[in-house]
Formats: structure tokens, C-alpha cells, sequence
């Protein structure tokens, strides 16, 4: 038997408005192009893709399965401009077929500068998961998929039952994404990680004509599934959820794609479809998996260069949150918390990334700069206004 595994990752970041070194306003966000690329998104994908699912699961009768995280600033984009997708959302989760899981509310950075605010998001996305959803998070997945040992740790103390991340091949070795894992030193926490190749299959080949496997028919991704038999357990297919209708487009066939895998690859052997902690309960880990540096979901490098890999994106990160201590302190000052914890979203720090080689298209998605320096010098514009008010 092997079980298909779906994770979908759905974020929006708080875009910034070109802020100047003469610019005292307090209103640090474009609310227009955010809700702009909001309504977007969610007529292209949102929408149709989350009413895809709620067939699928109704059209299989609750056998075809599959998991996400939503970050807090995506929910409350929601709520400002579409609430018709939170709304399907909460009938996805009175099936019972639909496992939300947890990260850091500002899909942020935080376990690498702060621990205590890393926490702090992570316990205050649970319970926004819980009072939307009915249910607190078992699993947890790190912003990108950033992992090593250390957050294996902090992430078990906290309560989770499993984490998720990448299957890099130069931590796997010899082994495969196939299986579950422990972490080092980790008593109970589980590993579920990312099937890089058969996610990336859908995610970011799908409609490459120049790919030797293009078309990716169902029959033919459901006989790579079933491979999986007799070497593993678990297909892990973890991808962002802009990849149905955004990063390929409805024309490309993907939605009809994406309808037609759940019964081929249950007609083929036992194969079936699991929750992420549906995955953890049912397979026992398969031996212990040290990762002792930081890995992610990004780029063909698989590290965290994507967001700390020139001195820019190290000051803007240093600056952000050497001011933790102050803003935190700052209880009487909601909003002032709030403005920090959104130029902690991670995005700020990708678009300020100077990678434009195998990875440049990627890194330009939704990027409203013109140049990586053109965001940086933003960004600092906007932190020293927070200073400011810090002060006064």
C-alpha cells in the first residue's frame, strides 16, 4: 500500500507601499494591490481549487484526503476581502477529510532571530486554527519548510506530534522521502518528508513542453505512485496551493488533473489517501534522520539562501528583530505589534534576494520592485519609522 500524502501550503504576505525617509504615516501596507492580488488569486485558484477538493472528497466519499496550513496574514486577507473562501474552508472541515495544520502566524523567520517569538506565532496560529476549525494542530510545518535538529526540538516540547519538511537529497543520502523519521534527540516527534520530485512534477512542470515526461497524464502519475509499493509508505506531495490556477494556469489542463489521480490511483492496488496525522498514527518510523543544518522547500539548493543570502536580507533580518525586545514590551501598542510581526513575513526578505539564475523566475513572482534594492531600501524606510514610534 502506498499513501498519497497532500499538503497544501496557502499564503499571502502583507505587500509594502513605497514608504520614503520623509513618509511619517503609519499606514505601512498597500491595500490596494494587496486586496488586488488577493481577489486575484482567489478567483484563479482559491476558489475553484478548494471547491475541487470539496467534490473530490464528497465524489469519493470521504476516501480521498488531504491537508493544509493557512497563514494568519492569508486568513485575515480573507476576511477583509474574501470571505466566501473561509467559508468553504470550514464545510472542508466538517468532513473530517481536511487536517489544517499549524506554523508561525506572520509566516515568518522567527525560530532563526527569536525563539520566544517563534513560540509565540506558532501558539497563537494554533489558536486561530482551532477556534476557525474546531480542532488545535497535531502537526506543525516551519515557514518554507526551514528545519533542522534545533526546530525538531523546540517544535516537540511544544506539544506537536509530527513535523514537516523537505527531503533533500543530500540529508536523505541513500534513504527515501518514502518513509517517516525521528529527529535526533526527539522522544515522539515524527518526520513526514516532502517527495520533491513527484510535488515538482505537478508544481513547477506540469505545462513545460520541453520536459522528456510532458503530458503528465493521471495513469502515468498514478504508476509512479504505485512504485512507491515495496519501498516506502507514504507519498509525500507538498506544494503551494497557487499551483492550481495561479503558477499553472486553468488552460493547462491542471484542474482536470488534478479531479482525475484520487480514483486512479485507488483503483490501482490498496493505494489510498491520508490527513498528515492520519500518516504518522497508521506507519511506524523507519530509523532516525540527523539534520544538523537549515533546510527548506526553496530553490534548487534546498537551504535558507533565499532569504539570508546577501548582506541586505542579513541587516534587514539583524534590524527587524533587534527591536523585538522594545516592541514587544509595548503592550498598550496593539498595533505597533502588529506592523511588526507583519515585516517579519518572509517575503519581504525573498524579494530582496539577488539569486537570478536557475531560480530568477521564482524569486520575480508577485515581486512588486523593480530591483532587490529598491526592497531593501523600503523595508528600511519602514523600520525606521516603527523606530520612531518606538521612541516617541
Amino acid at each position: 500500500m502506498a499513501s498519497v500524502v497532500f499538503y497544501f501550503q496557502v499564503h499571502q504576505p502583507f505587500r509594502l507601499r513605497k514608504y520614503t525617509i520623509f513618509d511619517s504615516d503609519t499606514n505601512y501596507f498597500d491595500s490596494r494591490r494587496n486586496e488586488e492580488v488577493c481577489r486575484k488569486v482567489v478567483d484563479k485558484c482559491y476558489l475553484p481549487t478548494t471547491r475541487l477538493i470539496e467534490r473530490l472528497v464528497q465524489e469519493h466519499q470521504g476516501r480521498f484526503r488531504a491537508s493544509y496550513s493557512l497563514t494568519g496574514t492569508a486568513i485575515e486577507q480573507f476576511q477583509r476581502w474574501a470571505p466566501e473562501v473561509l467559508e468553504v474552508f470550514h464545510r472542508l472541515a466538517k468532513t473530517g477529510c481536511v487536517e489544517f495544520i499549524a506554523e508561525t502566524y506572520h509566516h515568518s523567520l522567527a525560530f532563526l532571530y527569536n525563539r520566544d517569538e517563534f513560540i509565540g506565532q506558532t501558539r497563537k496560529h494554533s489558536r486561530l486554527m482551532e477556534e476557525l476549525f474546531g480542532t488545535r494542530p497535531r502537526v506543525f510545518r516551519n515557514t518554507e519548510l526551514t528545519y533542522n535538529n534545533d526546530v525538531a526540538k523546540v517544535v516537540e516540547d511544544m506539544g506537536f506530534d509530527a513535523i514537516l519538511t523537505e527531503g533533500a537529497d543530500h540529508v536523505l543520502g541513500y534513504r527515501s522521502p518514502a518513509f517517516l523519521y525521528n529527529p535526533p534527540n526527539c522522544g515522539n516527534l515524527r518526520m513526514l518528508l516532502k517527495n520533491y520530485r513527484l510535488s515538482d512534477d505537478i508544481a513547477f512542470r506540469f505545462s513545460n513542453r520541453g520536459w522528456s515526461e510532458w503530458p503528465l497524464t493521471t495513469e502515468k502519475f498514478a504508476r509512479w505512485v504505485d512504485q512507491i509499493n515495496g519501498n516506502g509508505f507514504v507519498c509525500n506531495l507538498f506544494m503551494d496551493y497557487e499551483t492550481f490556477g495561479e503558477h499553472q494556469w486553468a488552460d493547462t489542463g491542471i484542474f482536470d488533473f488534478l479531479q482525475a489521480p484520487p480514483g486512479q490511483v485507488m483503483a490501482i492496488g490498496s493505494n489510498d489517501f491520508l490527513t498528515v496525522s492520519q500518516a504518522v498514527d497508521r506507519y511506524p518510523p523507519s530509523g532516525e534522520l540527523d539534520v544538523p543544518h537549515m533546510i527548506s522547500w526553496a530553490d534548487t539548493e534546498r537551504d535558507i539562501s533565499a532569504w539570508v543570502g546577501n548582506s541586505m536580507q542579513s541587516n534587514a533580518l539583524h534590524e527587524v528583530y533587534s527591536l523585538a525586545d522594545e516592541v514587544r514590551a509595548c503592550h498598550s501598542d496593539k498595533k505597533l505589534l502588529d506592523d511588526w510581526r507583519k515585516l517579519q513575513t518572509s517575503d519581504h526578505f525573498y524579494y530582496m534576494s539577488t539569486k537570478y539564475f536557475a531560480d530568477g523566475d521564482v524569486h520575480k513572482y508577485f515581486n512588486p520592485y523593480e530591483s532587490p534594492y529598491d526592497s531593501y531600501i523600503n523595508y528600511m524606510n519602514i523600520l525606521d519609522a516603527i523606530r520612531a514610534r518606538l521612541k516617541a
